[in-house]
């Protein structure tokens, strides 16, 4: 039976489940606050399995989960690195092509290349001619 079939769950989601029925069973009282801890557990999980799946394997609400996704993910820093990267345009080095191609369902494509690598017309060209 795969990992992905309906009621098997992943390793890191039985051990999660695991962690949050100790954590049910050894507090004082009902209804006490979940540990900051076991969230952050839960967040994690859901980022990778999704919200609804987590929630259900970890018997919490779906909303409240989704609540503490939304959180963790607007209380991490933004990104350091640049949003926009500059790359200098390849040289030309003279090498120009000009052609056309017919394939089988009488659809043409008219091309002209300056400064092309040689594999990549041959891409062209069987991507092209393999669309139906």
């Amino acid at each position: 039976m795969a990992a992905t079939e309906r009621g098997v769950l992943p390793g890191d989601l039985r051990r999660g489940r695991s962690r949050f029925q100790a954590w049910r069973r050894g507090r004082r009282k009902a209804g006490s606050r979940i540990p900051q801890p076991l969230w952050r557990l839960a967040v994690g999980l859901a980022n990778t399995h999704g919200i609804s799946r987590t929630a259900a394997a970890l018997g919490l609400d779906y909303y409240r989960l989704k609540k503490q996704v939304g959180v963790a993910a607007a209380s991490q820093p933004p990104s350091s690195g640049p949003a926009f990267v500059e790359l200098p345009s390849p040289l030309v080095v003279g090498q120009q092509c000009l052609f056309e191609l017919e394939n089988g369902a009488g659809a043409t494509m008219r091309v002209q290349l300056l400064g092309y690598d040689a594999a990549a017309v041959g891409v062209l060209a069987r991507s092209f001619w393999s669309v139906e």
